[in-house]
């Protein structure tokens, strides 16, 4: 492999490492963010969602949307400036894949803190956007309203729009360079959401929870959405999270 592959990865990888949202938790909030295990009581009932991620979604859950949404941007800006860098100043023709393809890695199990991270929504989609701007939007909207409309499960709608990078990439490039990327892309995602996986399917065999507001709940778009949909009054209820 080129030298230059290499070192776009590894460079993708530390940069992707960076943990926003300890670095938000500690600027913010100093001392009220806890960068671990995290509780989520899902809105109009007794379940909770143990979450074992350092994330967007944990310090909204902890601190509040707003808090949430900053780090979300931030981990996708993370990894987009960078690559867009590569992609369109420096020339570097797949390099820009290589370093999104690091950063994703980077992101989900960071060396830095014990391989303890996200689940790499947003380093995925940071990567997505560097490709294509309409290609975020059909795979992360899309994907969730495939998950949820067609397939109608919960974790379906949850994992749909990283899953939906594959087909995108491909038909759209025919670049076995982007569907490696895009491959790669969800194998680091799909390794990193082991404990949400087993712990969905238990609840789904022993309590068949299937409720399309309590997904919206699992990811800051989702609760954004979610927030929408109640004022315009398509859906009841509030949350019990913070806002």
């Amino acid at each position: 492999m080129n030298q230059g592959f290499v070192l776009a990865f590894v460079a993708g990888y530390f940069v992707g490492a960076i943990s926003m949202a300890r670095l938000v938790g500690r600027l913010f909030a100093s001392g009220k963010y806890r960068a671990g295990p995290t509780e989520l009581r899902l809105d109009g009932t007794q379940r909770t969602m143990h979450l074992d991620t350092v994330s967007a979604s944990s310090v909204s859950i902890q601190l509040g949307s707003r808090l949430g949404f900053l780090t979300y941007v931030l981990d996708v800006f993370k990894i987009l400036i960078p690559a867009l860098l590569l992609k369109h100043v420096w020339g570097g023709g797949s390099l820009f894949l290589f370093f999104a393809a690091g950063g994703m890695l980077g992101h989900v199990f960071p060396a830095f803190y014990r391989f303890k991270g996200g689940r790499g929504i947003s380093a995925a989609y940071a990567g997505l956007l560097a490709i294509s701007v309409p290609g975020f939007f059909v795979c992360s909207l899309g994907g969730m309203l495939f998950g949820l409309l067609v397939l109608r499960d919960v974790w379906s709608a949850y994992c749909a729009g990283v899953w939906a990078i594959i087909p995108w990439v491909w038909f759209t490039t025919h670049d076995v360079a982007y569907l490696f990327w895009g491959v790669f892309v969800n194998v680091v995602f799909m390794l990193g959401m082991i404990p949400e996986t087993r712990q969905w399917f238990r609840i789904r065999r022993e309590d068949k929870w299937n409720d399309t507001t309590e997904v919206m709940q699992l990811s800051g778009m989702g609760r954004g959405l979610l927030k929408m949909a109640r004022k315009l009054g398509i859906v009841n209820g509030r949350s019990r999270g913070k806002e």
